[in-house]
């Protein structure tokens, strides 16, 4: 029991470690320089479907941004509610000559609805560079000069922000910080833009900024057009294409309210964990035992230890240890991505639905015909 214990131990300060080295790697998005006279062109892309809440204050925002020559696309996705009325309002308001919306052509055989959505958009564009960015974004003013800016400096083919995630309700707060845990805590992001491996690979949906030719060398979207998960699987095919990539935290120039409530947390959620791991079972599984082991086990031991009154090295002391390390390791990242704090002092809890979504992204995928998410199913396909 104590070499279990000593391991587990080992094993968060290992992560501990990993997101220490990270806070480095993965720097802030840099200030904006003073305003230039020019620029490559920049087409900013928005998928929508039903984004009729949404799709205002994302579009609002890329209009108002200060770059000298960009464009705005937005293609709307078969939307069943107010996402075109949406639109046409927005065309017809302060810098709407700079908005195109158009809709979007029948889902393709093999395809997955944002893939074919992303794809279309790149085909009815203009810039030099392309942003692919989603309608729940929010996007400050100086955002894309200074991704320009930033991916000019990293000479990139391909930048990554990772926005400020907005939390509206105590479930959001709750599950939603997970994405930062996990990205923060399992992958060393220096390896991203330092390793031509493809293995290493760190992207972000809501905000990917592409130079043209990198993207049309890939194939643009069809190379991904099957995979959920499509931003890393870019990131993947860019690296494999030779190309190189980068990525900030941009948590002071984007925000993204993600899902809204619990409903769209577990569907979205379970639509994306299983994809994430490649559909594979055992990678899966592997996650969810890490899970119980790292973050669950502890507080069992420290708990039966103070109900048998058997404190002890291996029951209780390292168990508390281990329970300090993860709690501490949760309040640095809430700290990098400004994050409130609270959810980080409910680590545990939130690893319990964290292991619940697992299953359930598990069991849909392999048993239930595939997550749905807005209207389409997802159906499983081994990547």
């Amino acid at each position: 029991m104590l070499l279990y214990q000593t391991l587990i131990l080992i094993s968060l300060l290992v992560f501990l470690g990993i997101i220490l080295r990270n806070l480095v790697d993965l720097p802030d998005l840099p200030p904006a320089s003073d305003c230039c006279a020019s620029g490559p062109r920049v087409s900013l892309l928005v998928p929508a479907r039903n984004e009729e809440s949404n799709i205002g204050g994302c579009v609002s925002s890329l209009l108002a941004q200060d770059y000298p020559d960009f464009e705005v696309i937005v293609l709307d996705d078969h939307s069943t509610d107010g996402t075109w009325r949406e639109l046409e309002r927005l065309a017809a308001g302060p810098g709407g000559q700079k908005l195109c919306f158009i809709k979007g052509a029948p889902l393709p055989d093999g395809w997955h609805g944002k893939a074919w959505a992303c794809q279309q958009l790149a085909a009815n564009c203009t810039g030099e560079l392309l942003l692919f960015t989603d309608a729940d974004t929010r996007h400050r003013p100086d955002a894309l000069r200074r991704a320009v800016a930033a991916m000019g400096e990293r000479q990139a083919d391909m930048l990554s922000l990772t926005p400020f995630q907005e939390l509206g309700s105590f479930w959001e707060g709750l599950v939603v910080p997970l994405v930062y845990q996990i990205l923060f805590s399992y992958l060393p992001i220096g390896l991203v833009g330092g390793s031509a491996s493809p293995a290493f690979c760190y992207a972000i949906g809501q905000f990917i900024l592409f130079r043209r030719d990198a993207y049309l060398k890939i194939g643009g979207h069809r190379s991904v057009c099957s995979n959920i998960v499509e931003d890393v699987w870019l990131c993947k095919k860019v690296k494999g294409a030779g190309g190189r990539v980068t990525a900030f935290n941009g948590s002071d120039a984007v925000s993204c309210r993600m899902y809204r409530g619990l409903a769209e947390i577990w569907a979205g959620f379970s639509k994306n964990l299983f994809a994430g791991l490649g559909n594979s079972v055992p990678g899966l599984f592997a996650l969810m035992l890490m899970v119980a082991m790292l973050y669950l086990l502890p507080w069992y031991f420290v708990i039966s230890s103070l109900l048998s009154g058997e404190v002890t090295a291996a029951e209780f002391w390292l168990p508390s240890a281990q329970l300090l390390v993860a709690v501490g390791s949760r309040l640095i990242i809430s700290a990098k991505f400004r994050q409130p704090f609270w959810p980080g002092l409910l680590h545990a809890p939130s690893q319990a639905v964290l292991l619940l979504i697992a299953f359930n992204s598990f069991w849909q995928s392999v048993f239930g015909g595939g997550p749905v998410w807005k209207g389409r199913s997802y159906r499983f396909r081994p990547e």
